[in-house]
């Protein structure tokens, strides 16, 4: 028997903060959370970094060997935890799972062995494995059903919420905790993305605008960091508890460009969106809005752009469409995780956050974009996640409003 998914819960922690009504709220006025960072780096440099203190979920004892990207993990797996009003017993310890997505494991942790001048910690390997994240919120939440990592770049989180619903749907887990991680802003990761000229150049005091998707004027994405989670379980399980849900994931698509590691092509990503639809029954007409990828990378957002107008062909102009990179930044591997619960949270609200920083949209994107003060989609049905990463992997998620 195939379940319908139901989302339950929504946790985040994030540069805008870590409340997810808070952090939508942001997004609907523009504001943007990226600013300077390492004023004494060669180039300047900006990224979009959370206030976190991890007192509040951490004693001193606790952190040894933890590093920031789990640390956000286990927070926002915790708050999602409790939206959903779960608690520790109401579901067997085996009939949970974690599944986290995590492009680059503890820079942290990596950062400080390179820099210790001989002093390495013994903890820094267990503090930089991308399955860390996974394990820690597993331990926190006490389960010991799938514990899984996926790390496939940007599409990280995406996919992992793409099989935590399969699971879901086949009756193999009753709860799974699905999203993603990442803490990577320290000096030597960002000089490394420096170096593939991928990140967005700024004036002094022009930060905060630097990413602009889609825009004529566009020069490239910038880094954040933070994390997100979900709480799936099956429509019917969510009812029998009285359980809120904010939407279903009602399709998922899954494809490999198999063409180049790090340049993107608008027929493997139009494959992961068509997919979607097709297991979830759906046309392209009767989805209304499209949280894109969108990195403002010159050749990315063409591509991208191509792919949703092959695949909505004649219903392509009644798509919305905008970026939340240009104010959260690029989270690579949790970035799936985090626009999955903006575009949830759009759906449940049947508002849309804008495209922020395009004052001129390049004539080789053509897009309706959701523009500042043009946010309301008050019949919205469903709504898509799209995330294409390095590498190759698509992954798009579909949600659909919950009845």
């Amino acid at each position: 028997m195939n379940h319908q998914v139901a989302v339950t819960g929504l946790g985040v922690v994030a540069p805008h903060g870590d409340e997810p009504g808070a952090l939508f709220e942001a997004l609907l006025q523009g504001r943007s959370a990226i600013q300077p960072v390492f004023a004494d780096l060669p180039k300047p440099a900006a990224a979009a970094t959370v206030a976190f203190d991890e007192t509040r979920w951490f004693t001193k004892l606790q952190l040894a060997g933890v590093d920031r990207v789990s640390q956000l993990a286990v927070a926002a797996a915790d708050q999602a935890m409790r939206d959903a009003g779960l608690n520790a017993g109401d579901t067997h310890p085996e009939r949970m799972g974690v599944y986290a997505g995590c492009g680059m494991g503890g820079a942290a942790a990596l950062e400080a062995a390179y820099r210790g001048n001989g002093r390495v910690s013994p903890l820094t390997i267990p503090a930089f494995m991308p399955n860390a994240p996974a394990a820690h919120v597993a331990m926190r939440q006490g389960v010991q059903g799938p514990v899984l990592t996926y790390s496939v770049a940007c599409a990280s989180s995406a996919a992992a919420i793409a099989e935590a619903a399969k699971a879901v749907q086949r009756g193999e887990v009753d709860v799974a905790i699905a999203g993603g991680s990442e803490a990577l802003i320290v000096p030597g990761v960002v000089v490394a993305w420096q170096a593939m000229q991928t990140l967005a150049t700024f004036q002094p005091g022009e930060a905060g605008r630097a990413v602009r998707p889609f825009a004529a004027d566009r020069s490239g994405f910038a880094l954040g960091e933070g994390a997100a989670f979900l709480i799936l379980e099956s429509v019917e399980r969510a009812r029998a508890r009285g359980a809120r849900s904010y939407a279903t994931l009602a399709g998922w698509g899954l494809s490999s460009d198999a063409t180049h590691l790090t340049k993107p092509d608008a027929p493997g990503q139009a494959r992961a969106l068509r997919a979607a639809l097709r297991q979830a029954g759906l046309h392209p007409r009767d989805v209304g809005y499209c949280n894109a990828h969108g990195t403002a990378t010159r050749i990315g957002d063409v591509v991208e752009r191509n792919a949703l107008a092959d695949v909505w062909g004649d219903d392509f102009d009644a798509l919305r469409v905008s970026s939340t990179k240009a104010l959260h930044g690029h989270m690579l591997g949790a970035a799936g995780a985090i626009e999955a619960l903006i575009t949830v949270l759009a759906l449940h609200r049947r508002q849309l956050p804008p495209n922020a920083h395009c004052t001129q949209v390049d004539p080789a994107c053509p897009l309706n974009l959701v523009m500042p003060g043009d946010t309301a989609a008050p019949s919205l049905e469903a709504a898509v996640s799209n995330s294409f990463a390095f590498g190759g992997t698509n992954s798009v998620l579909l949600f659909r409003r919950a009845g």
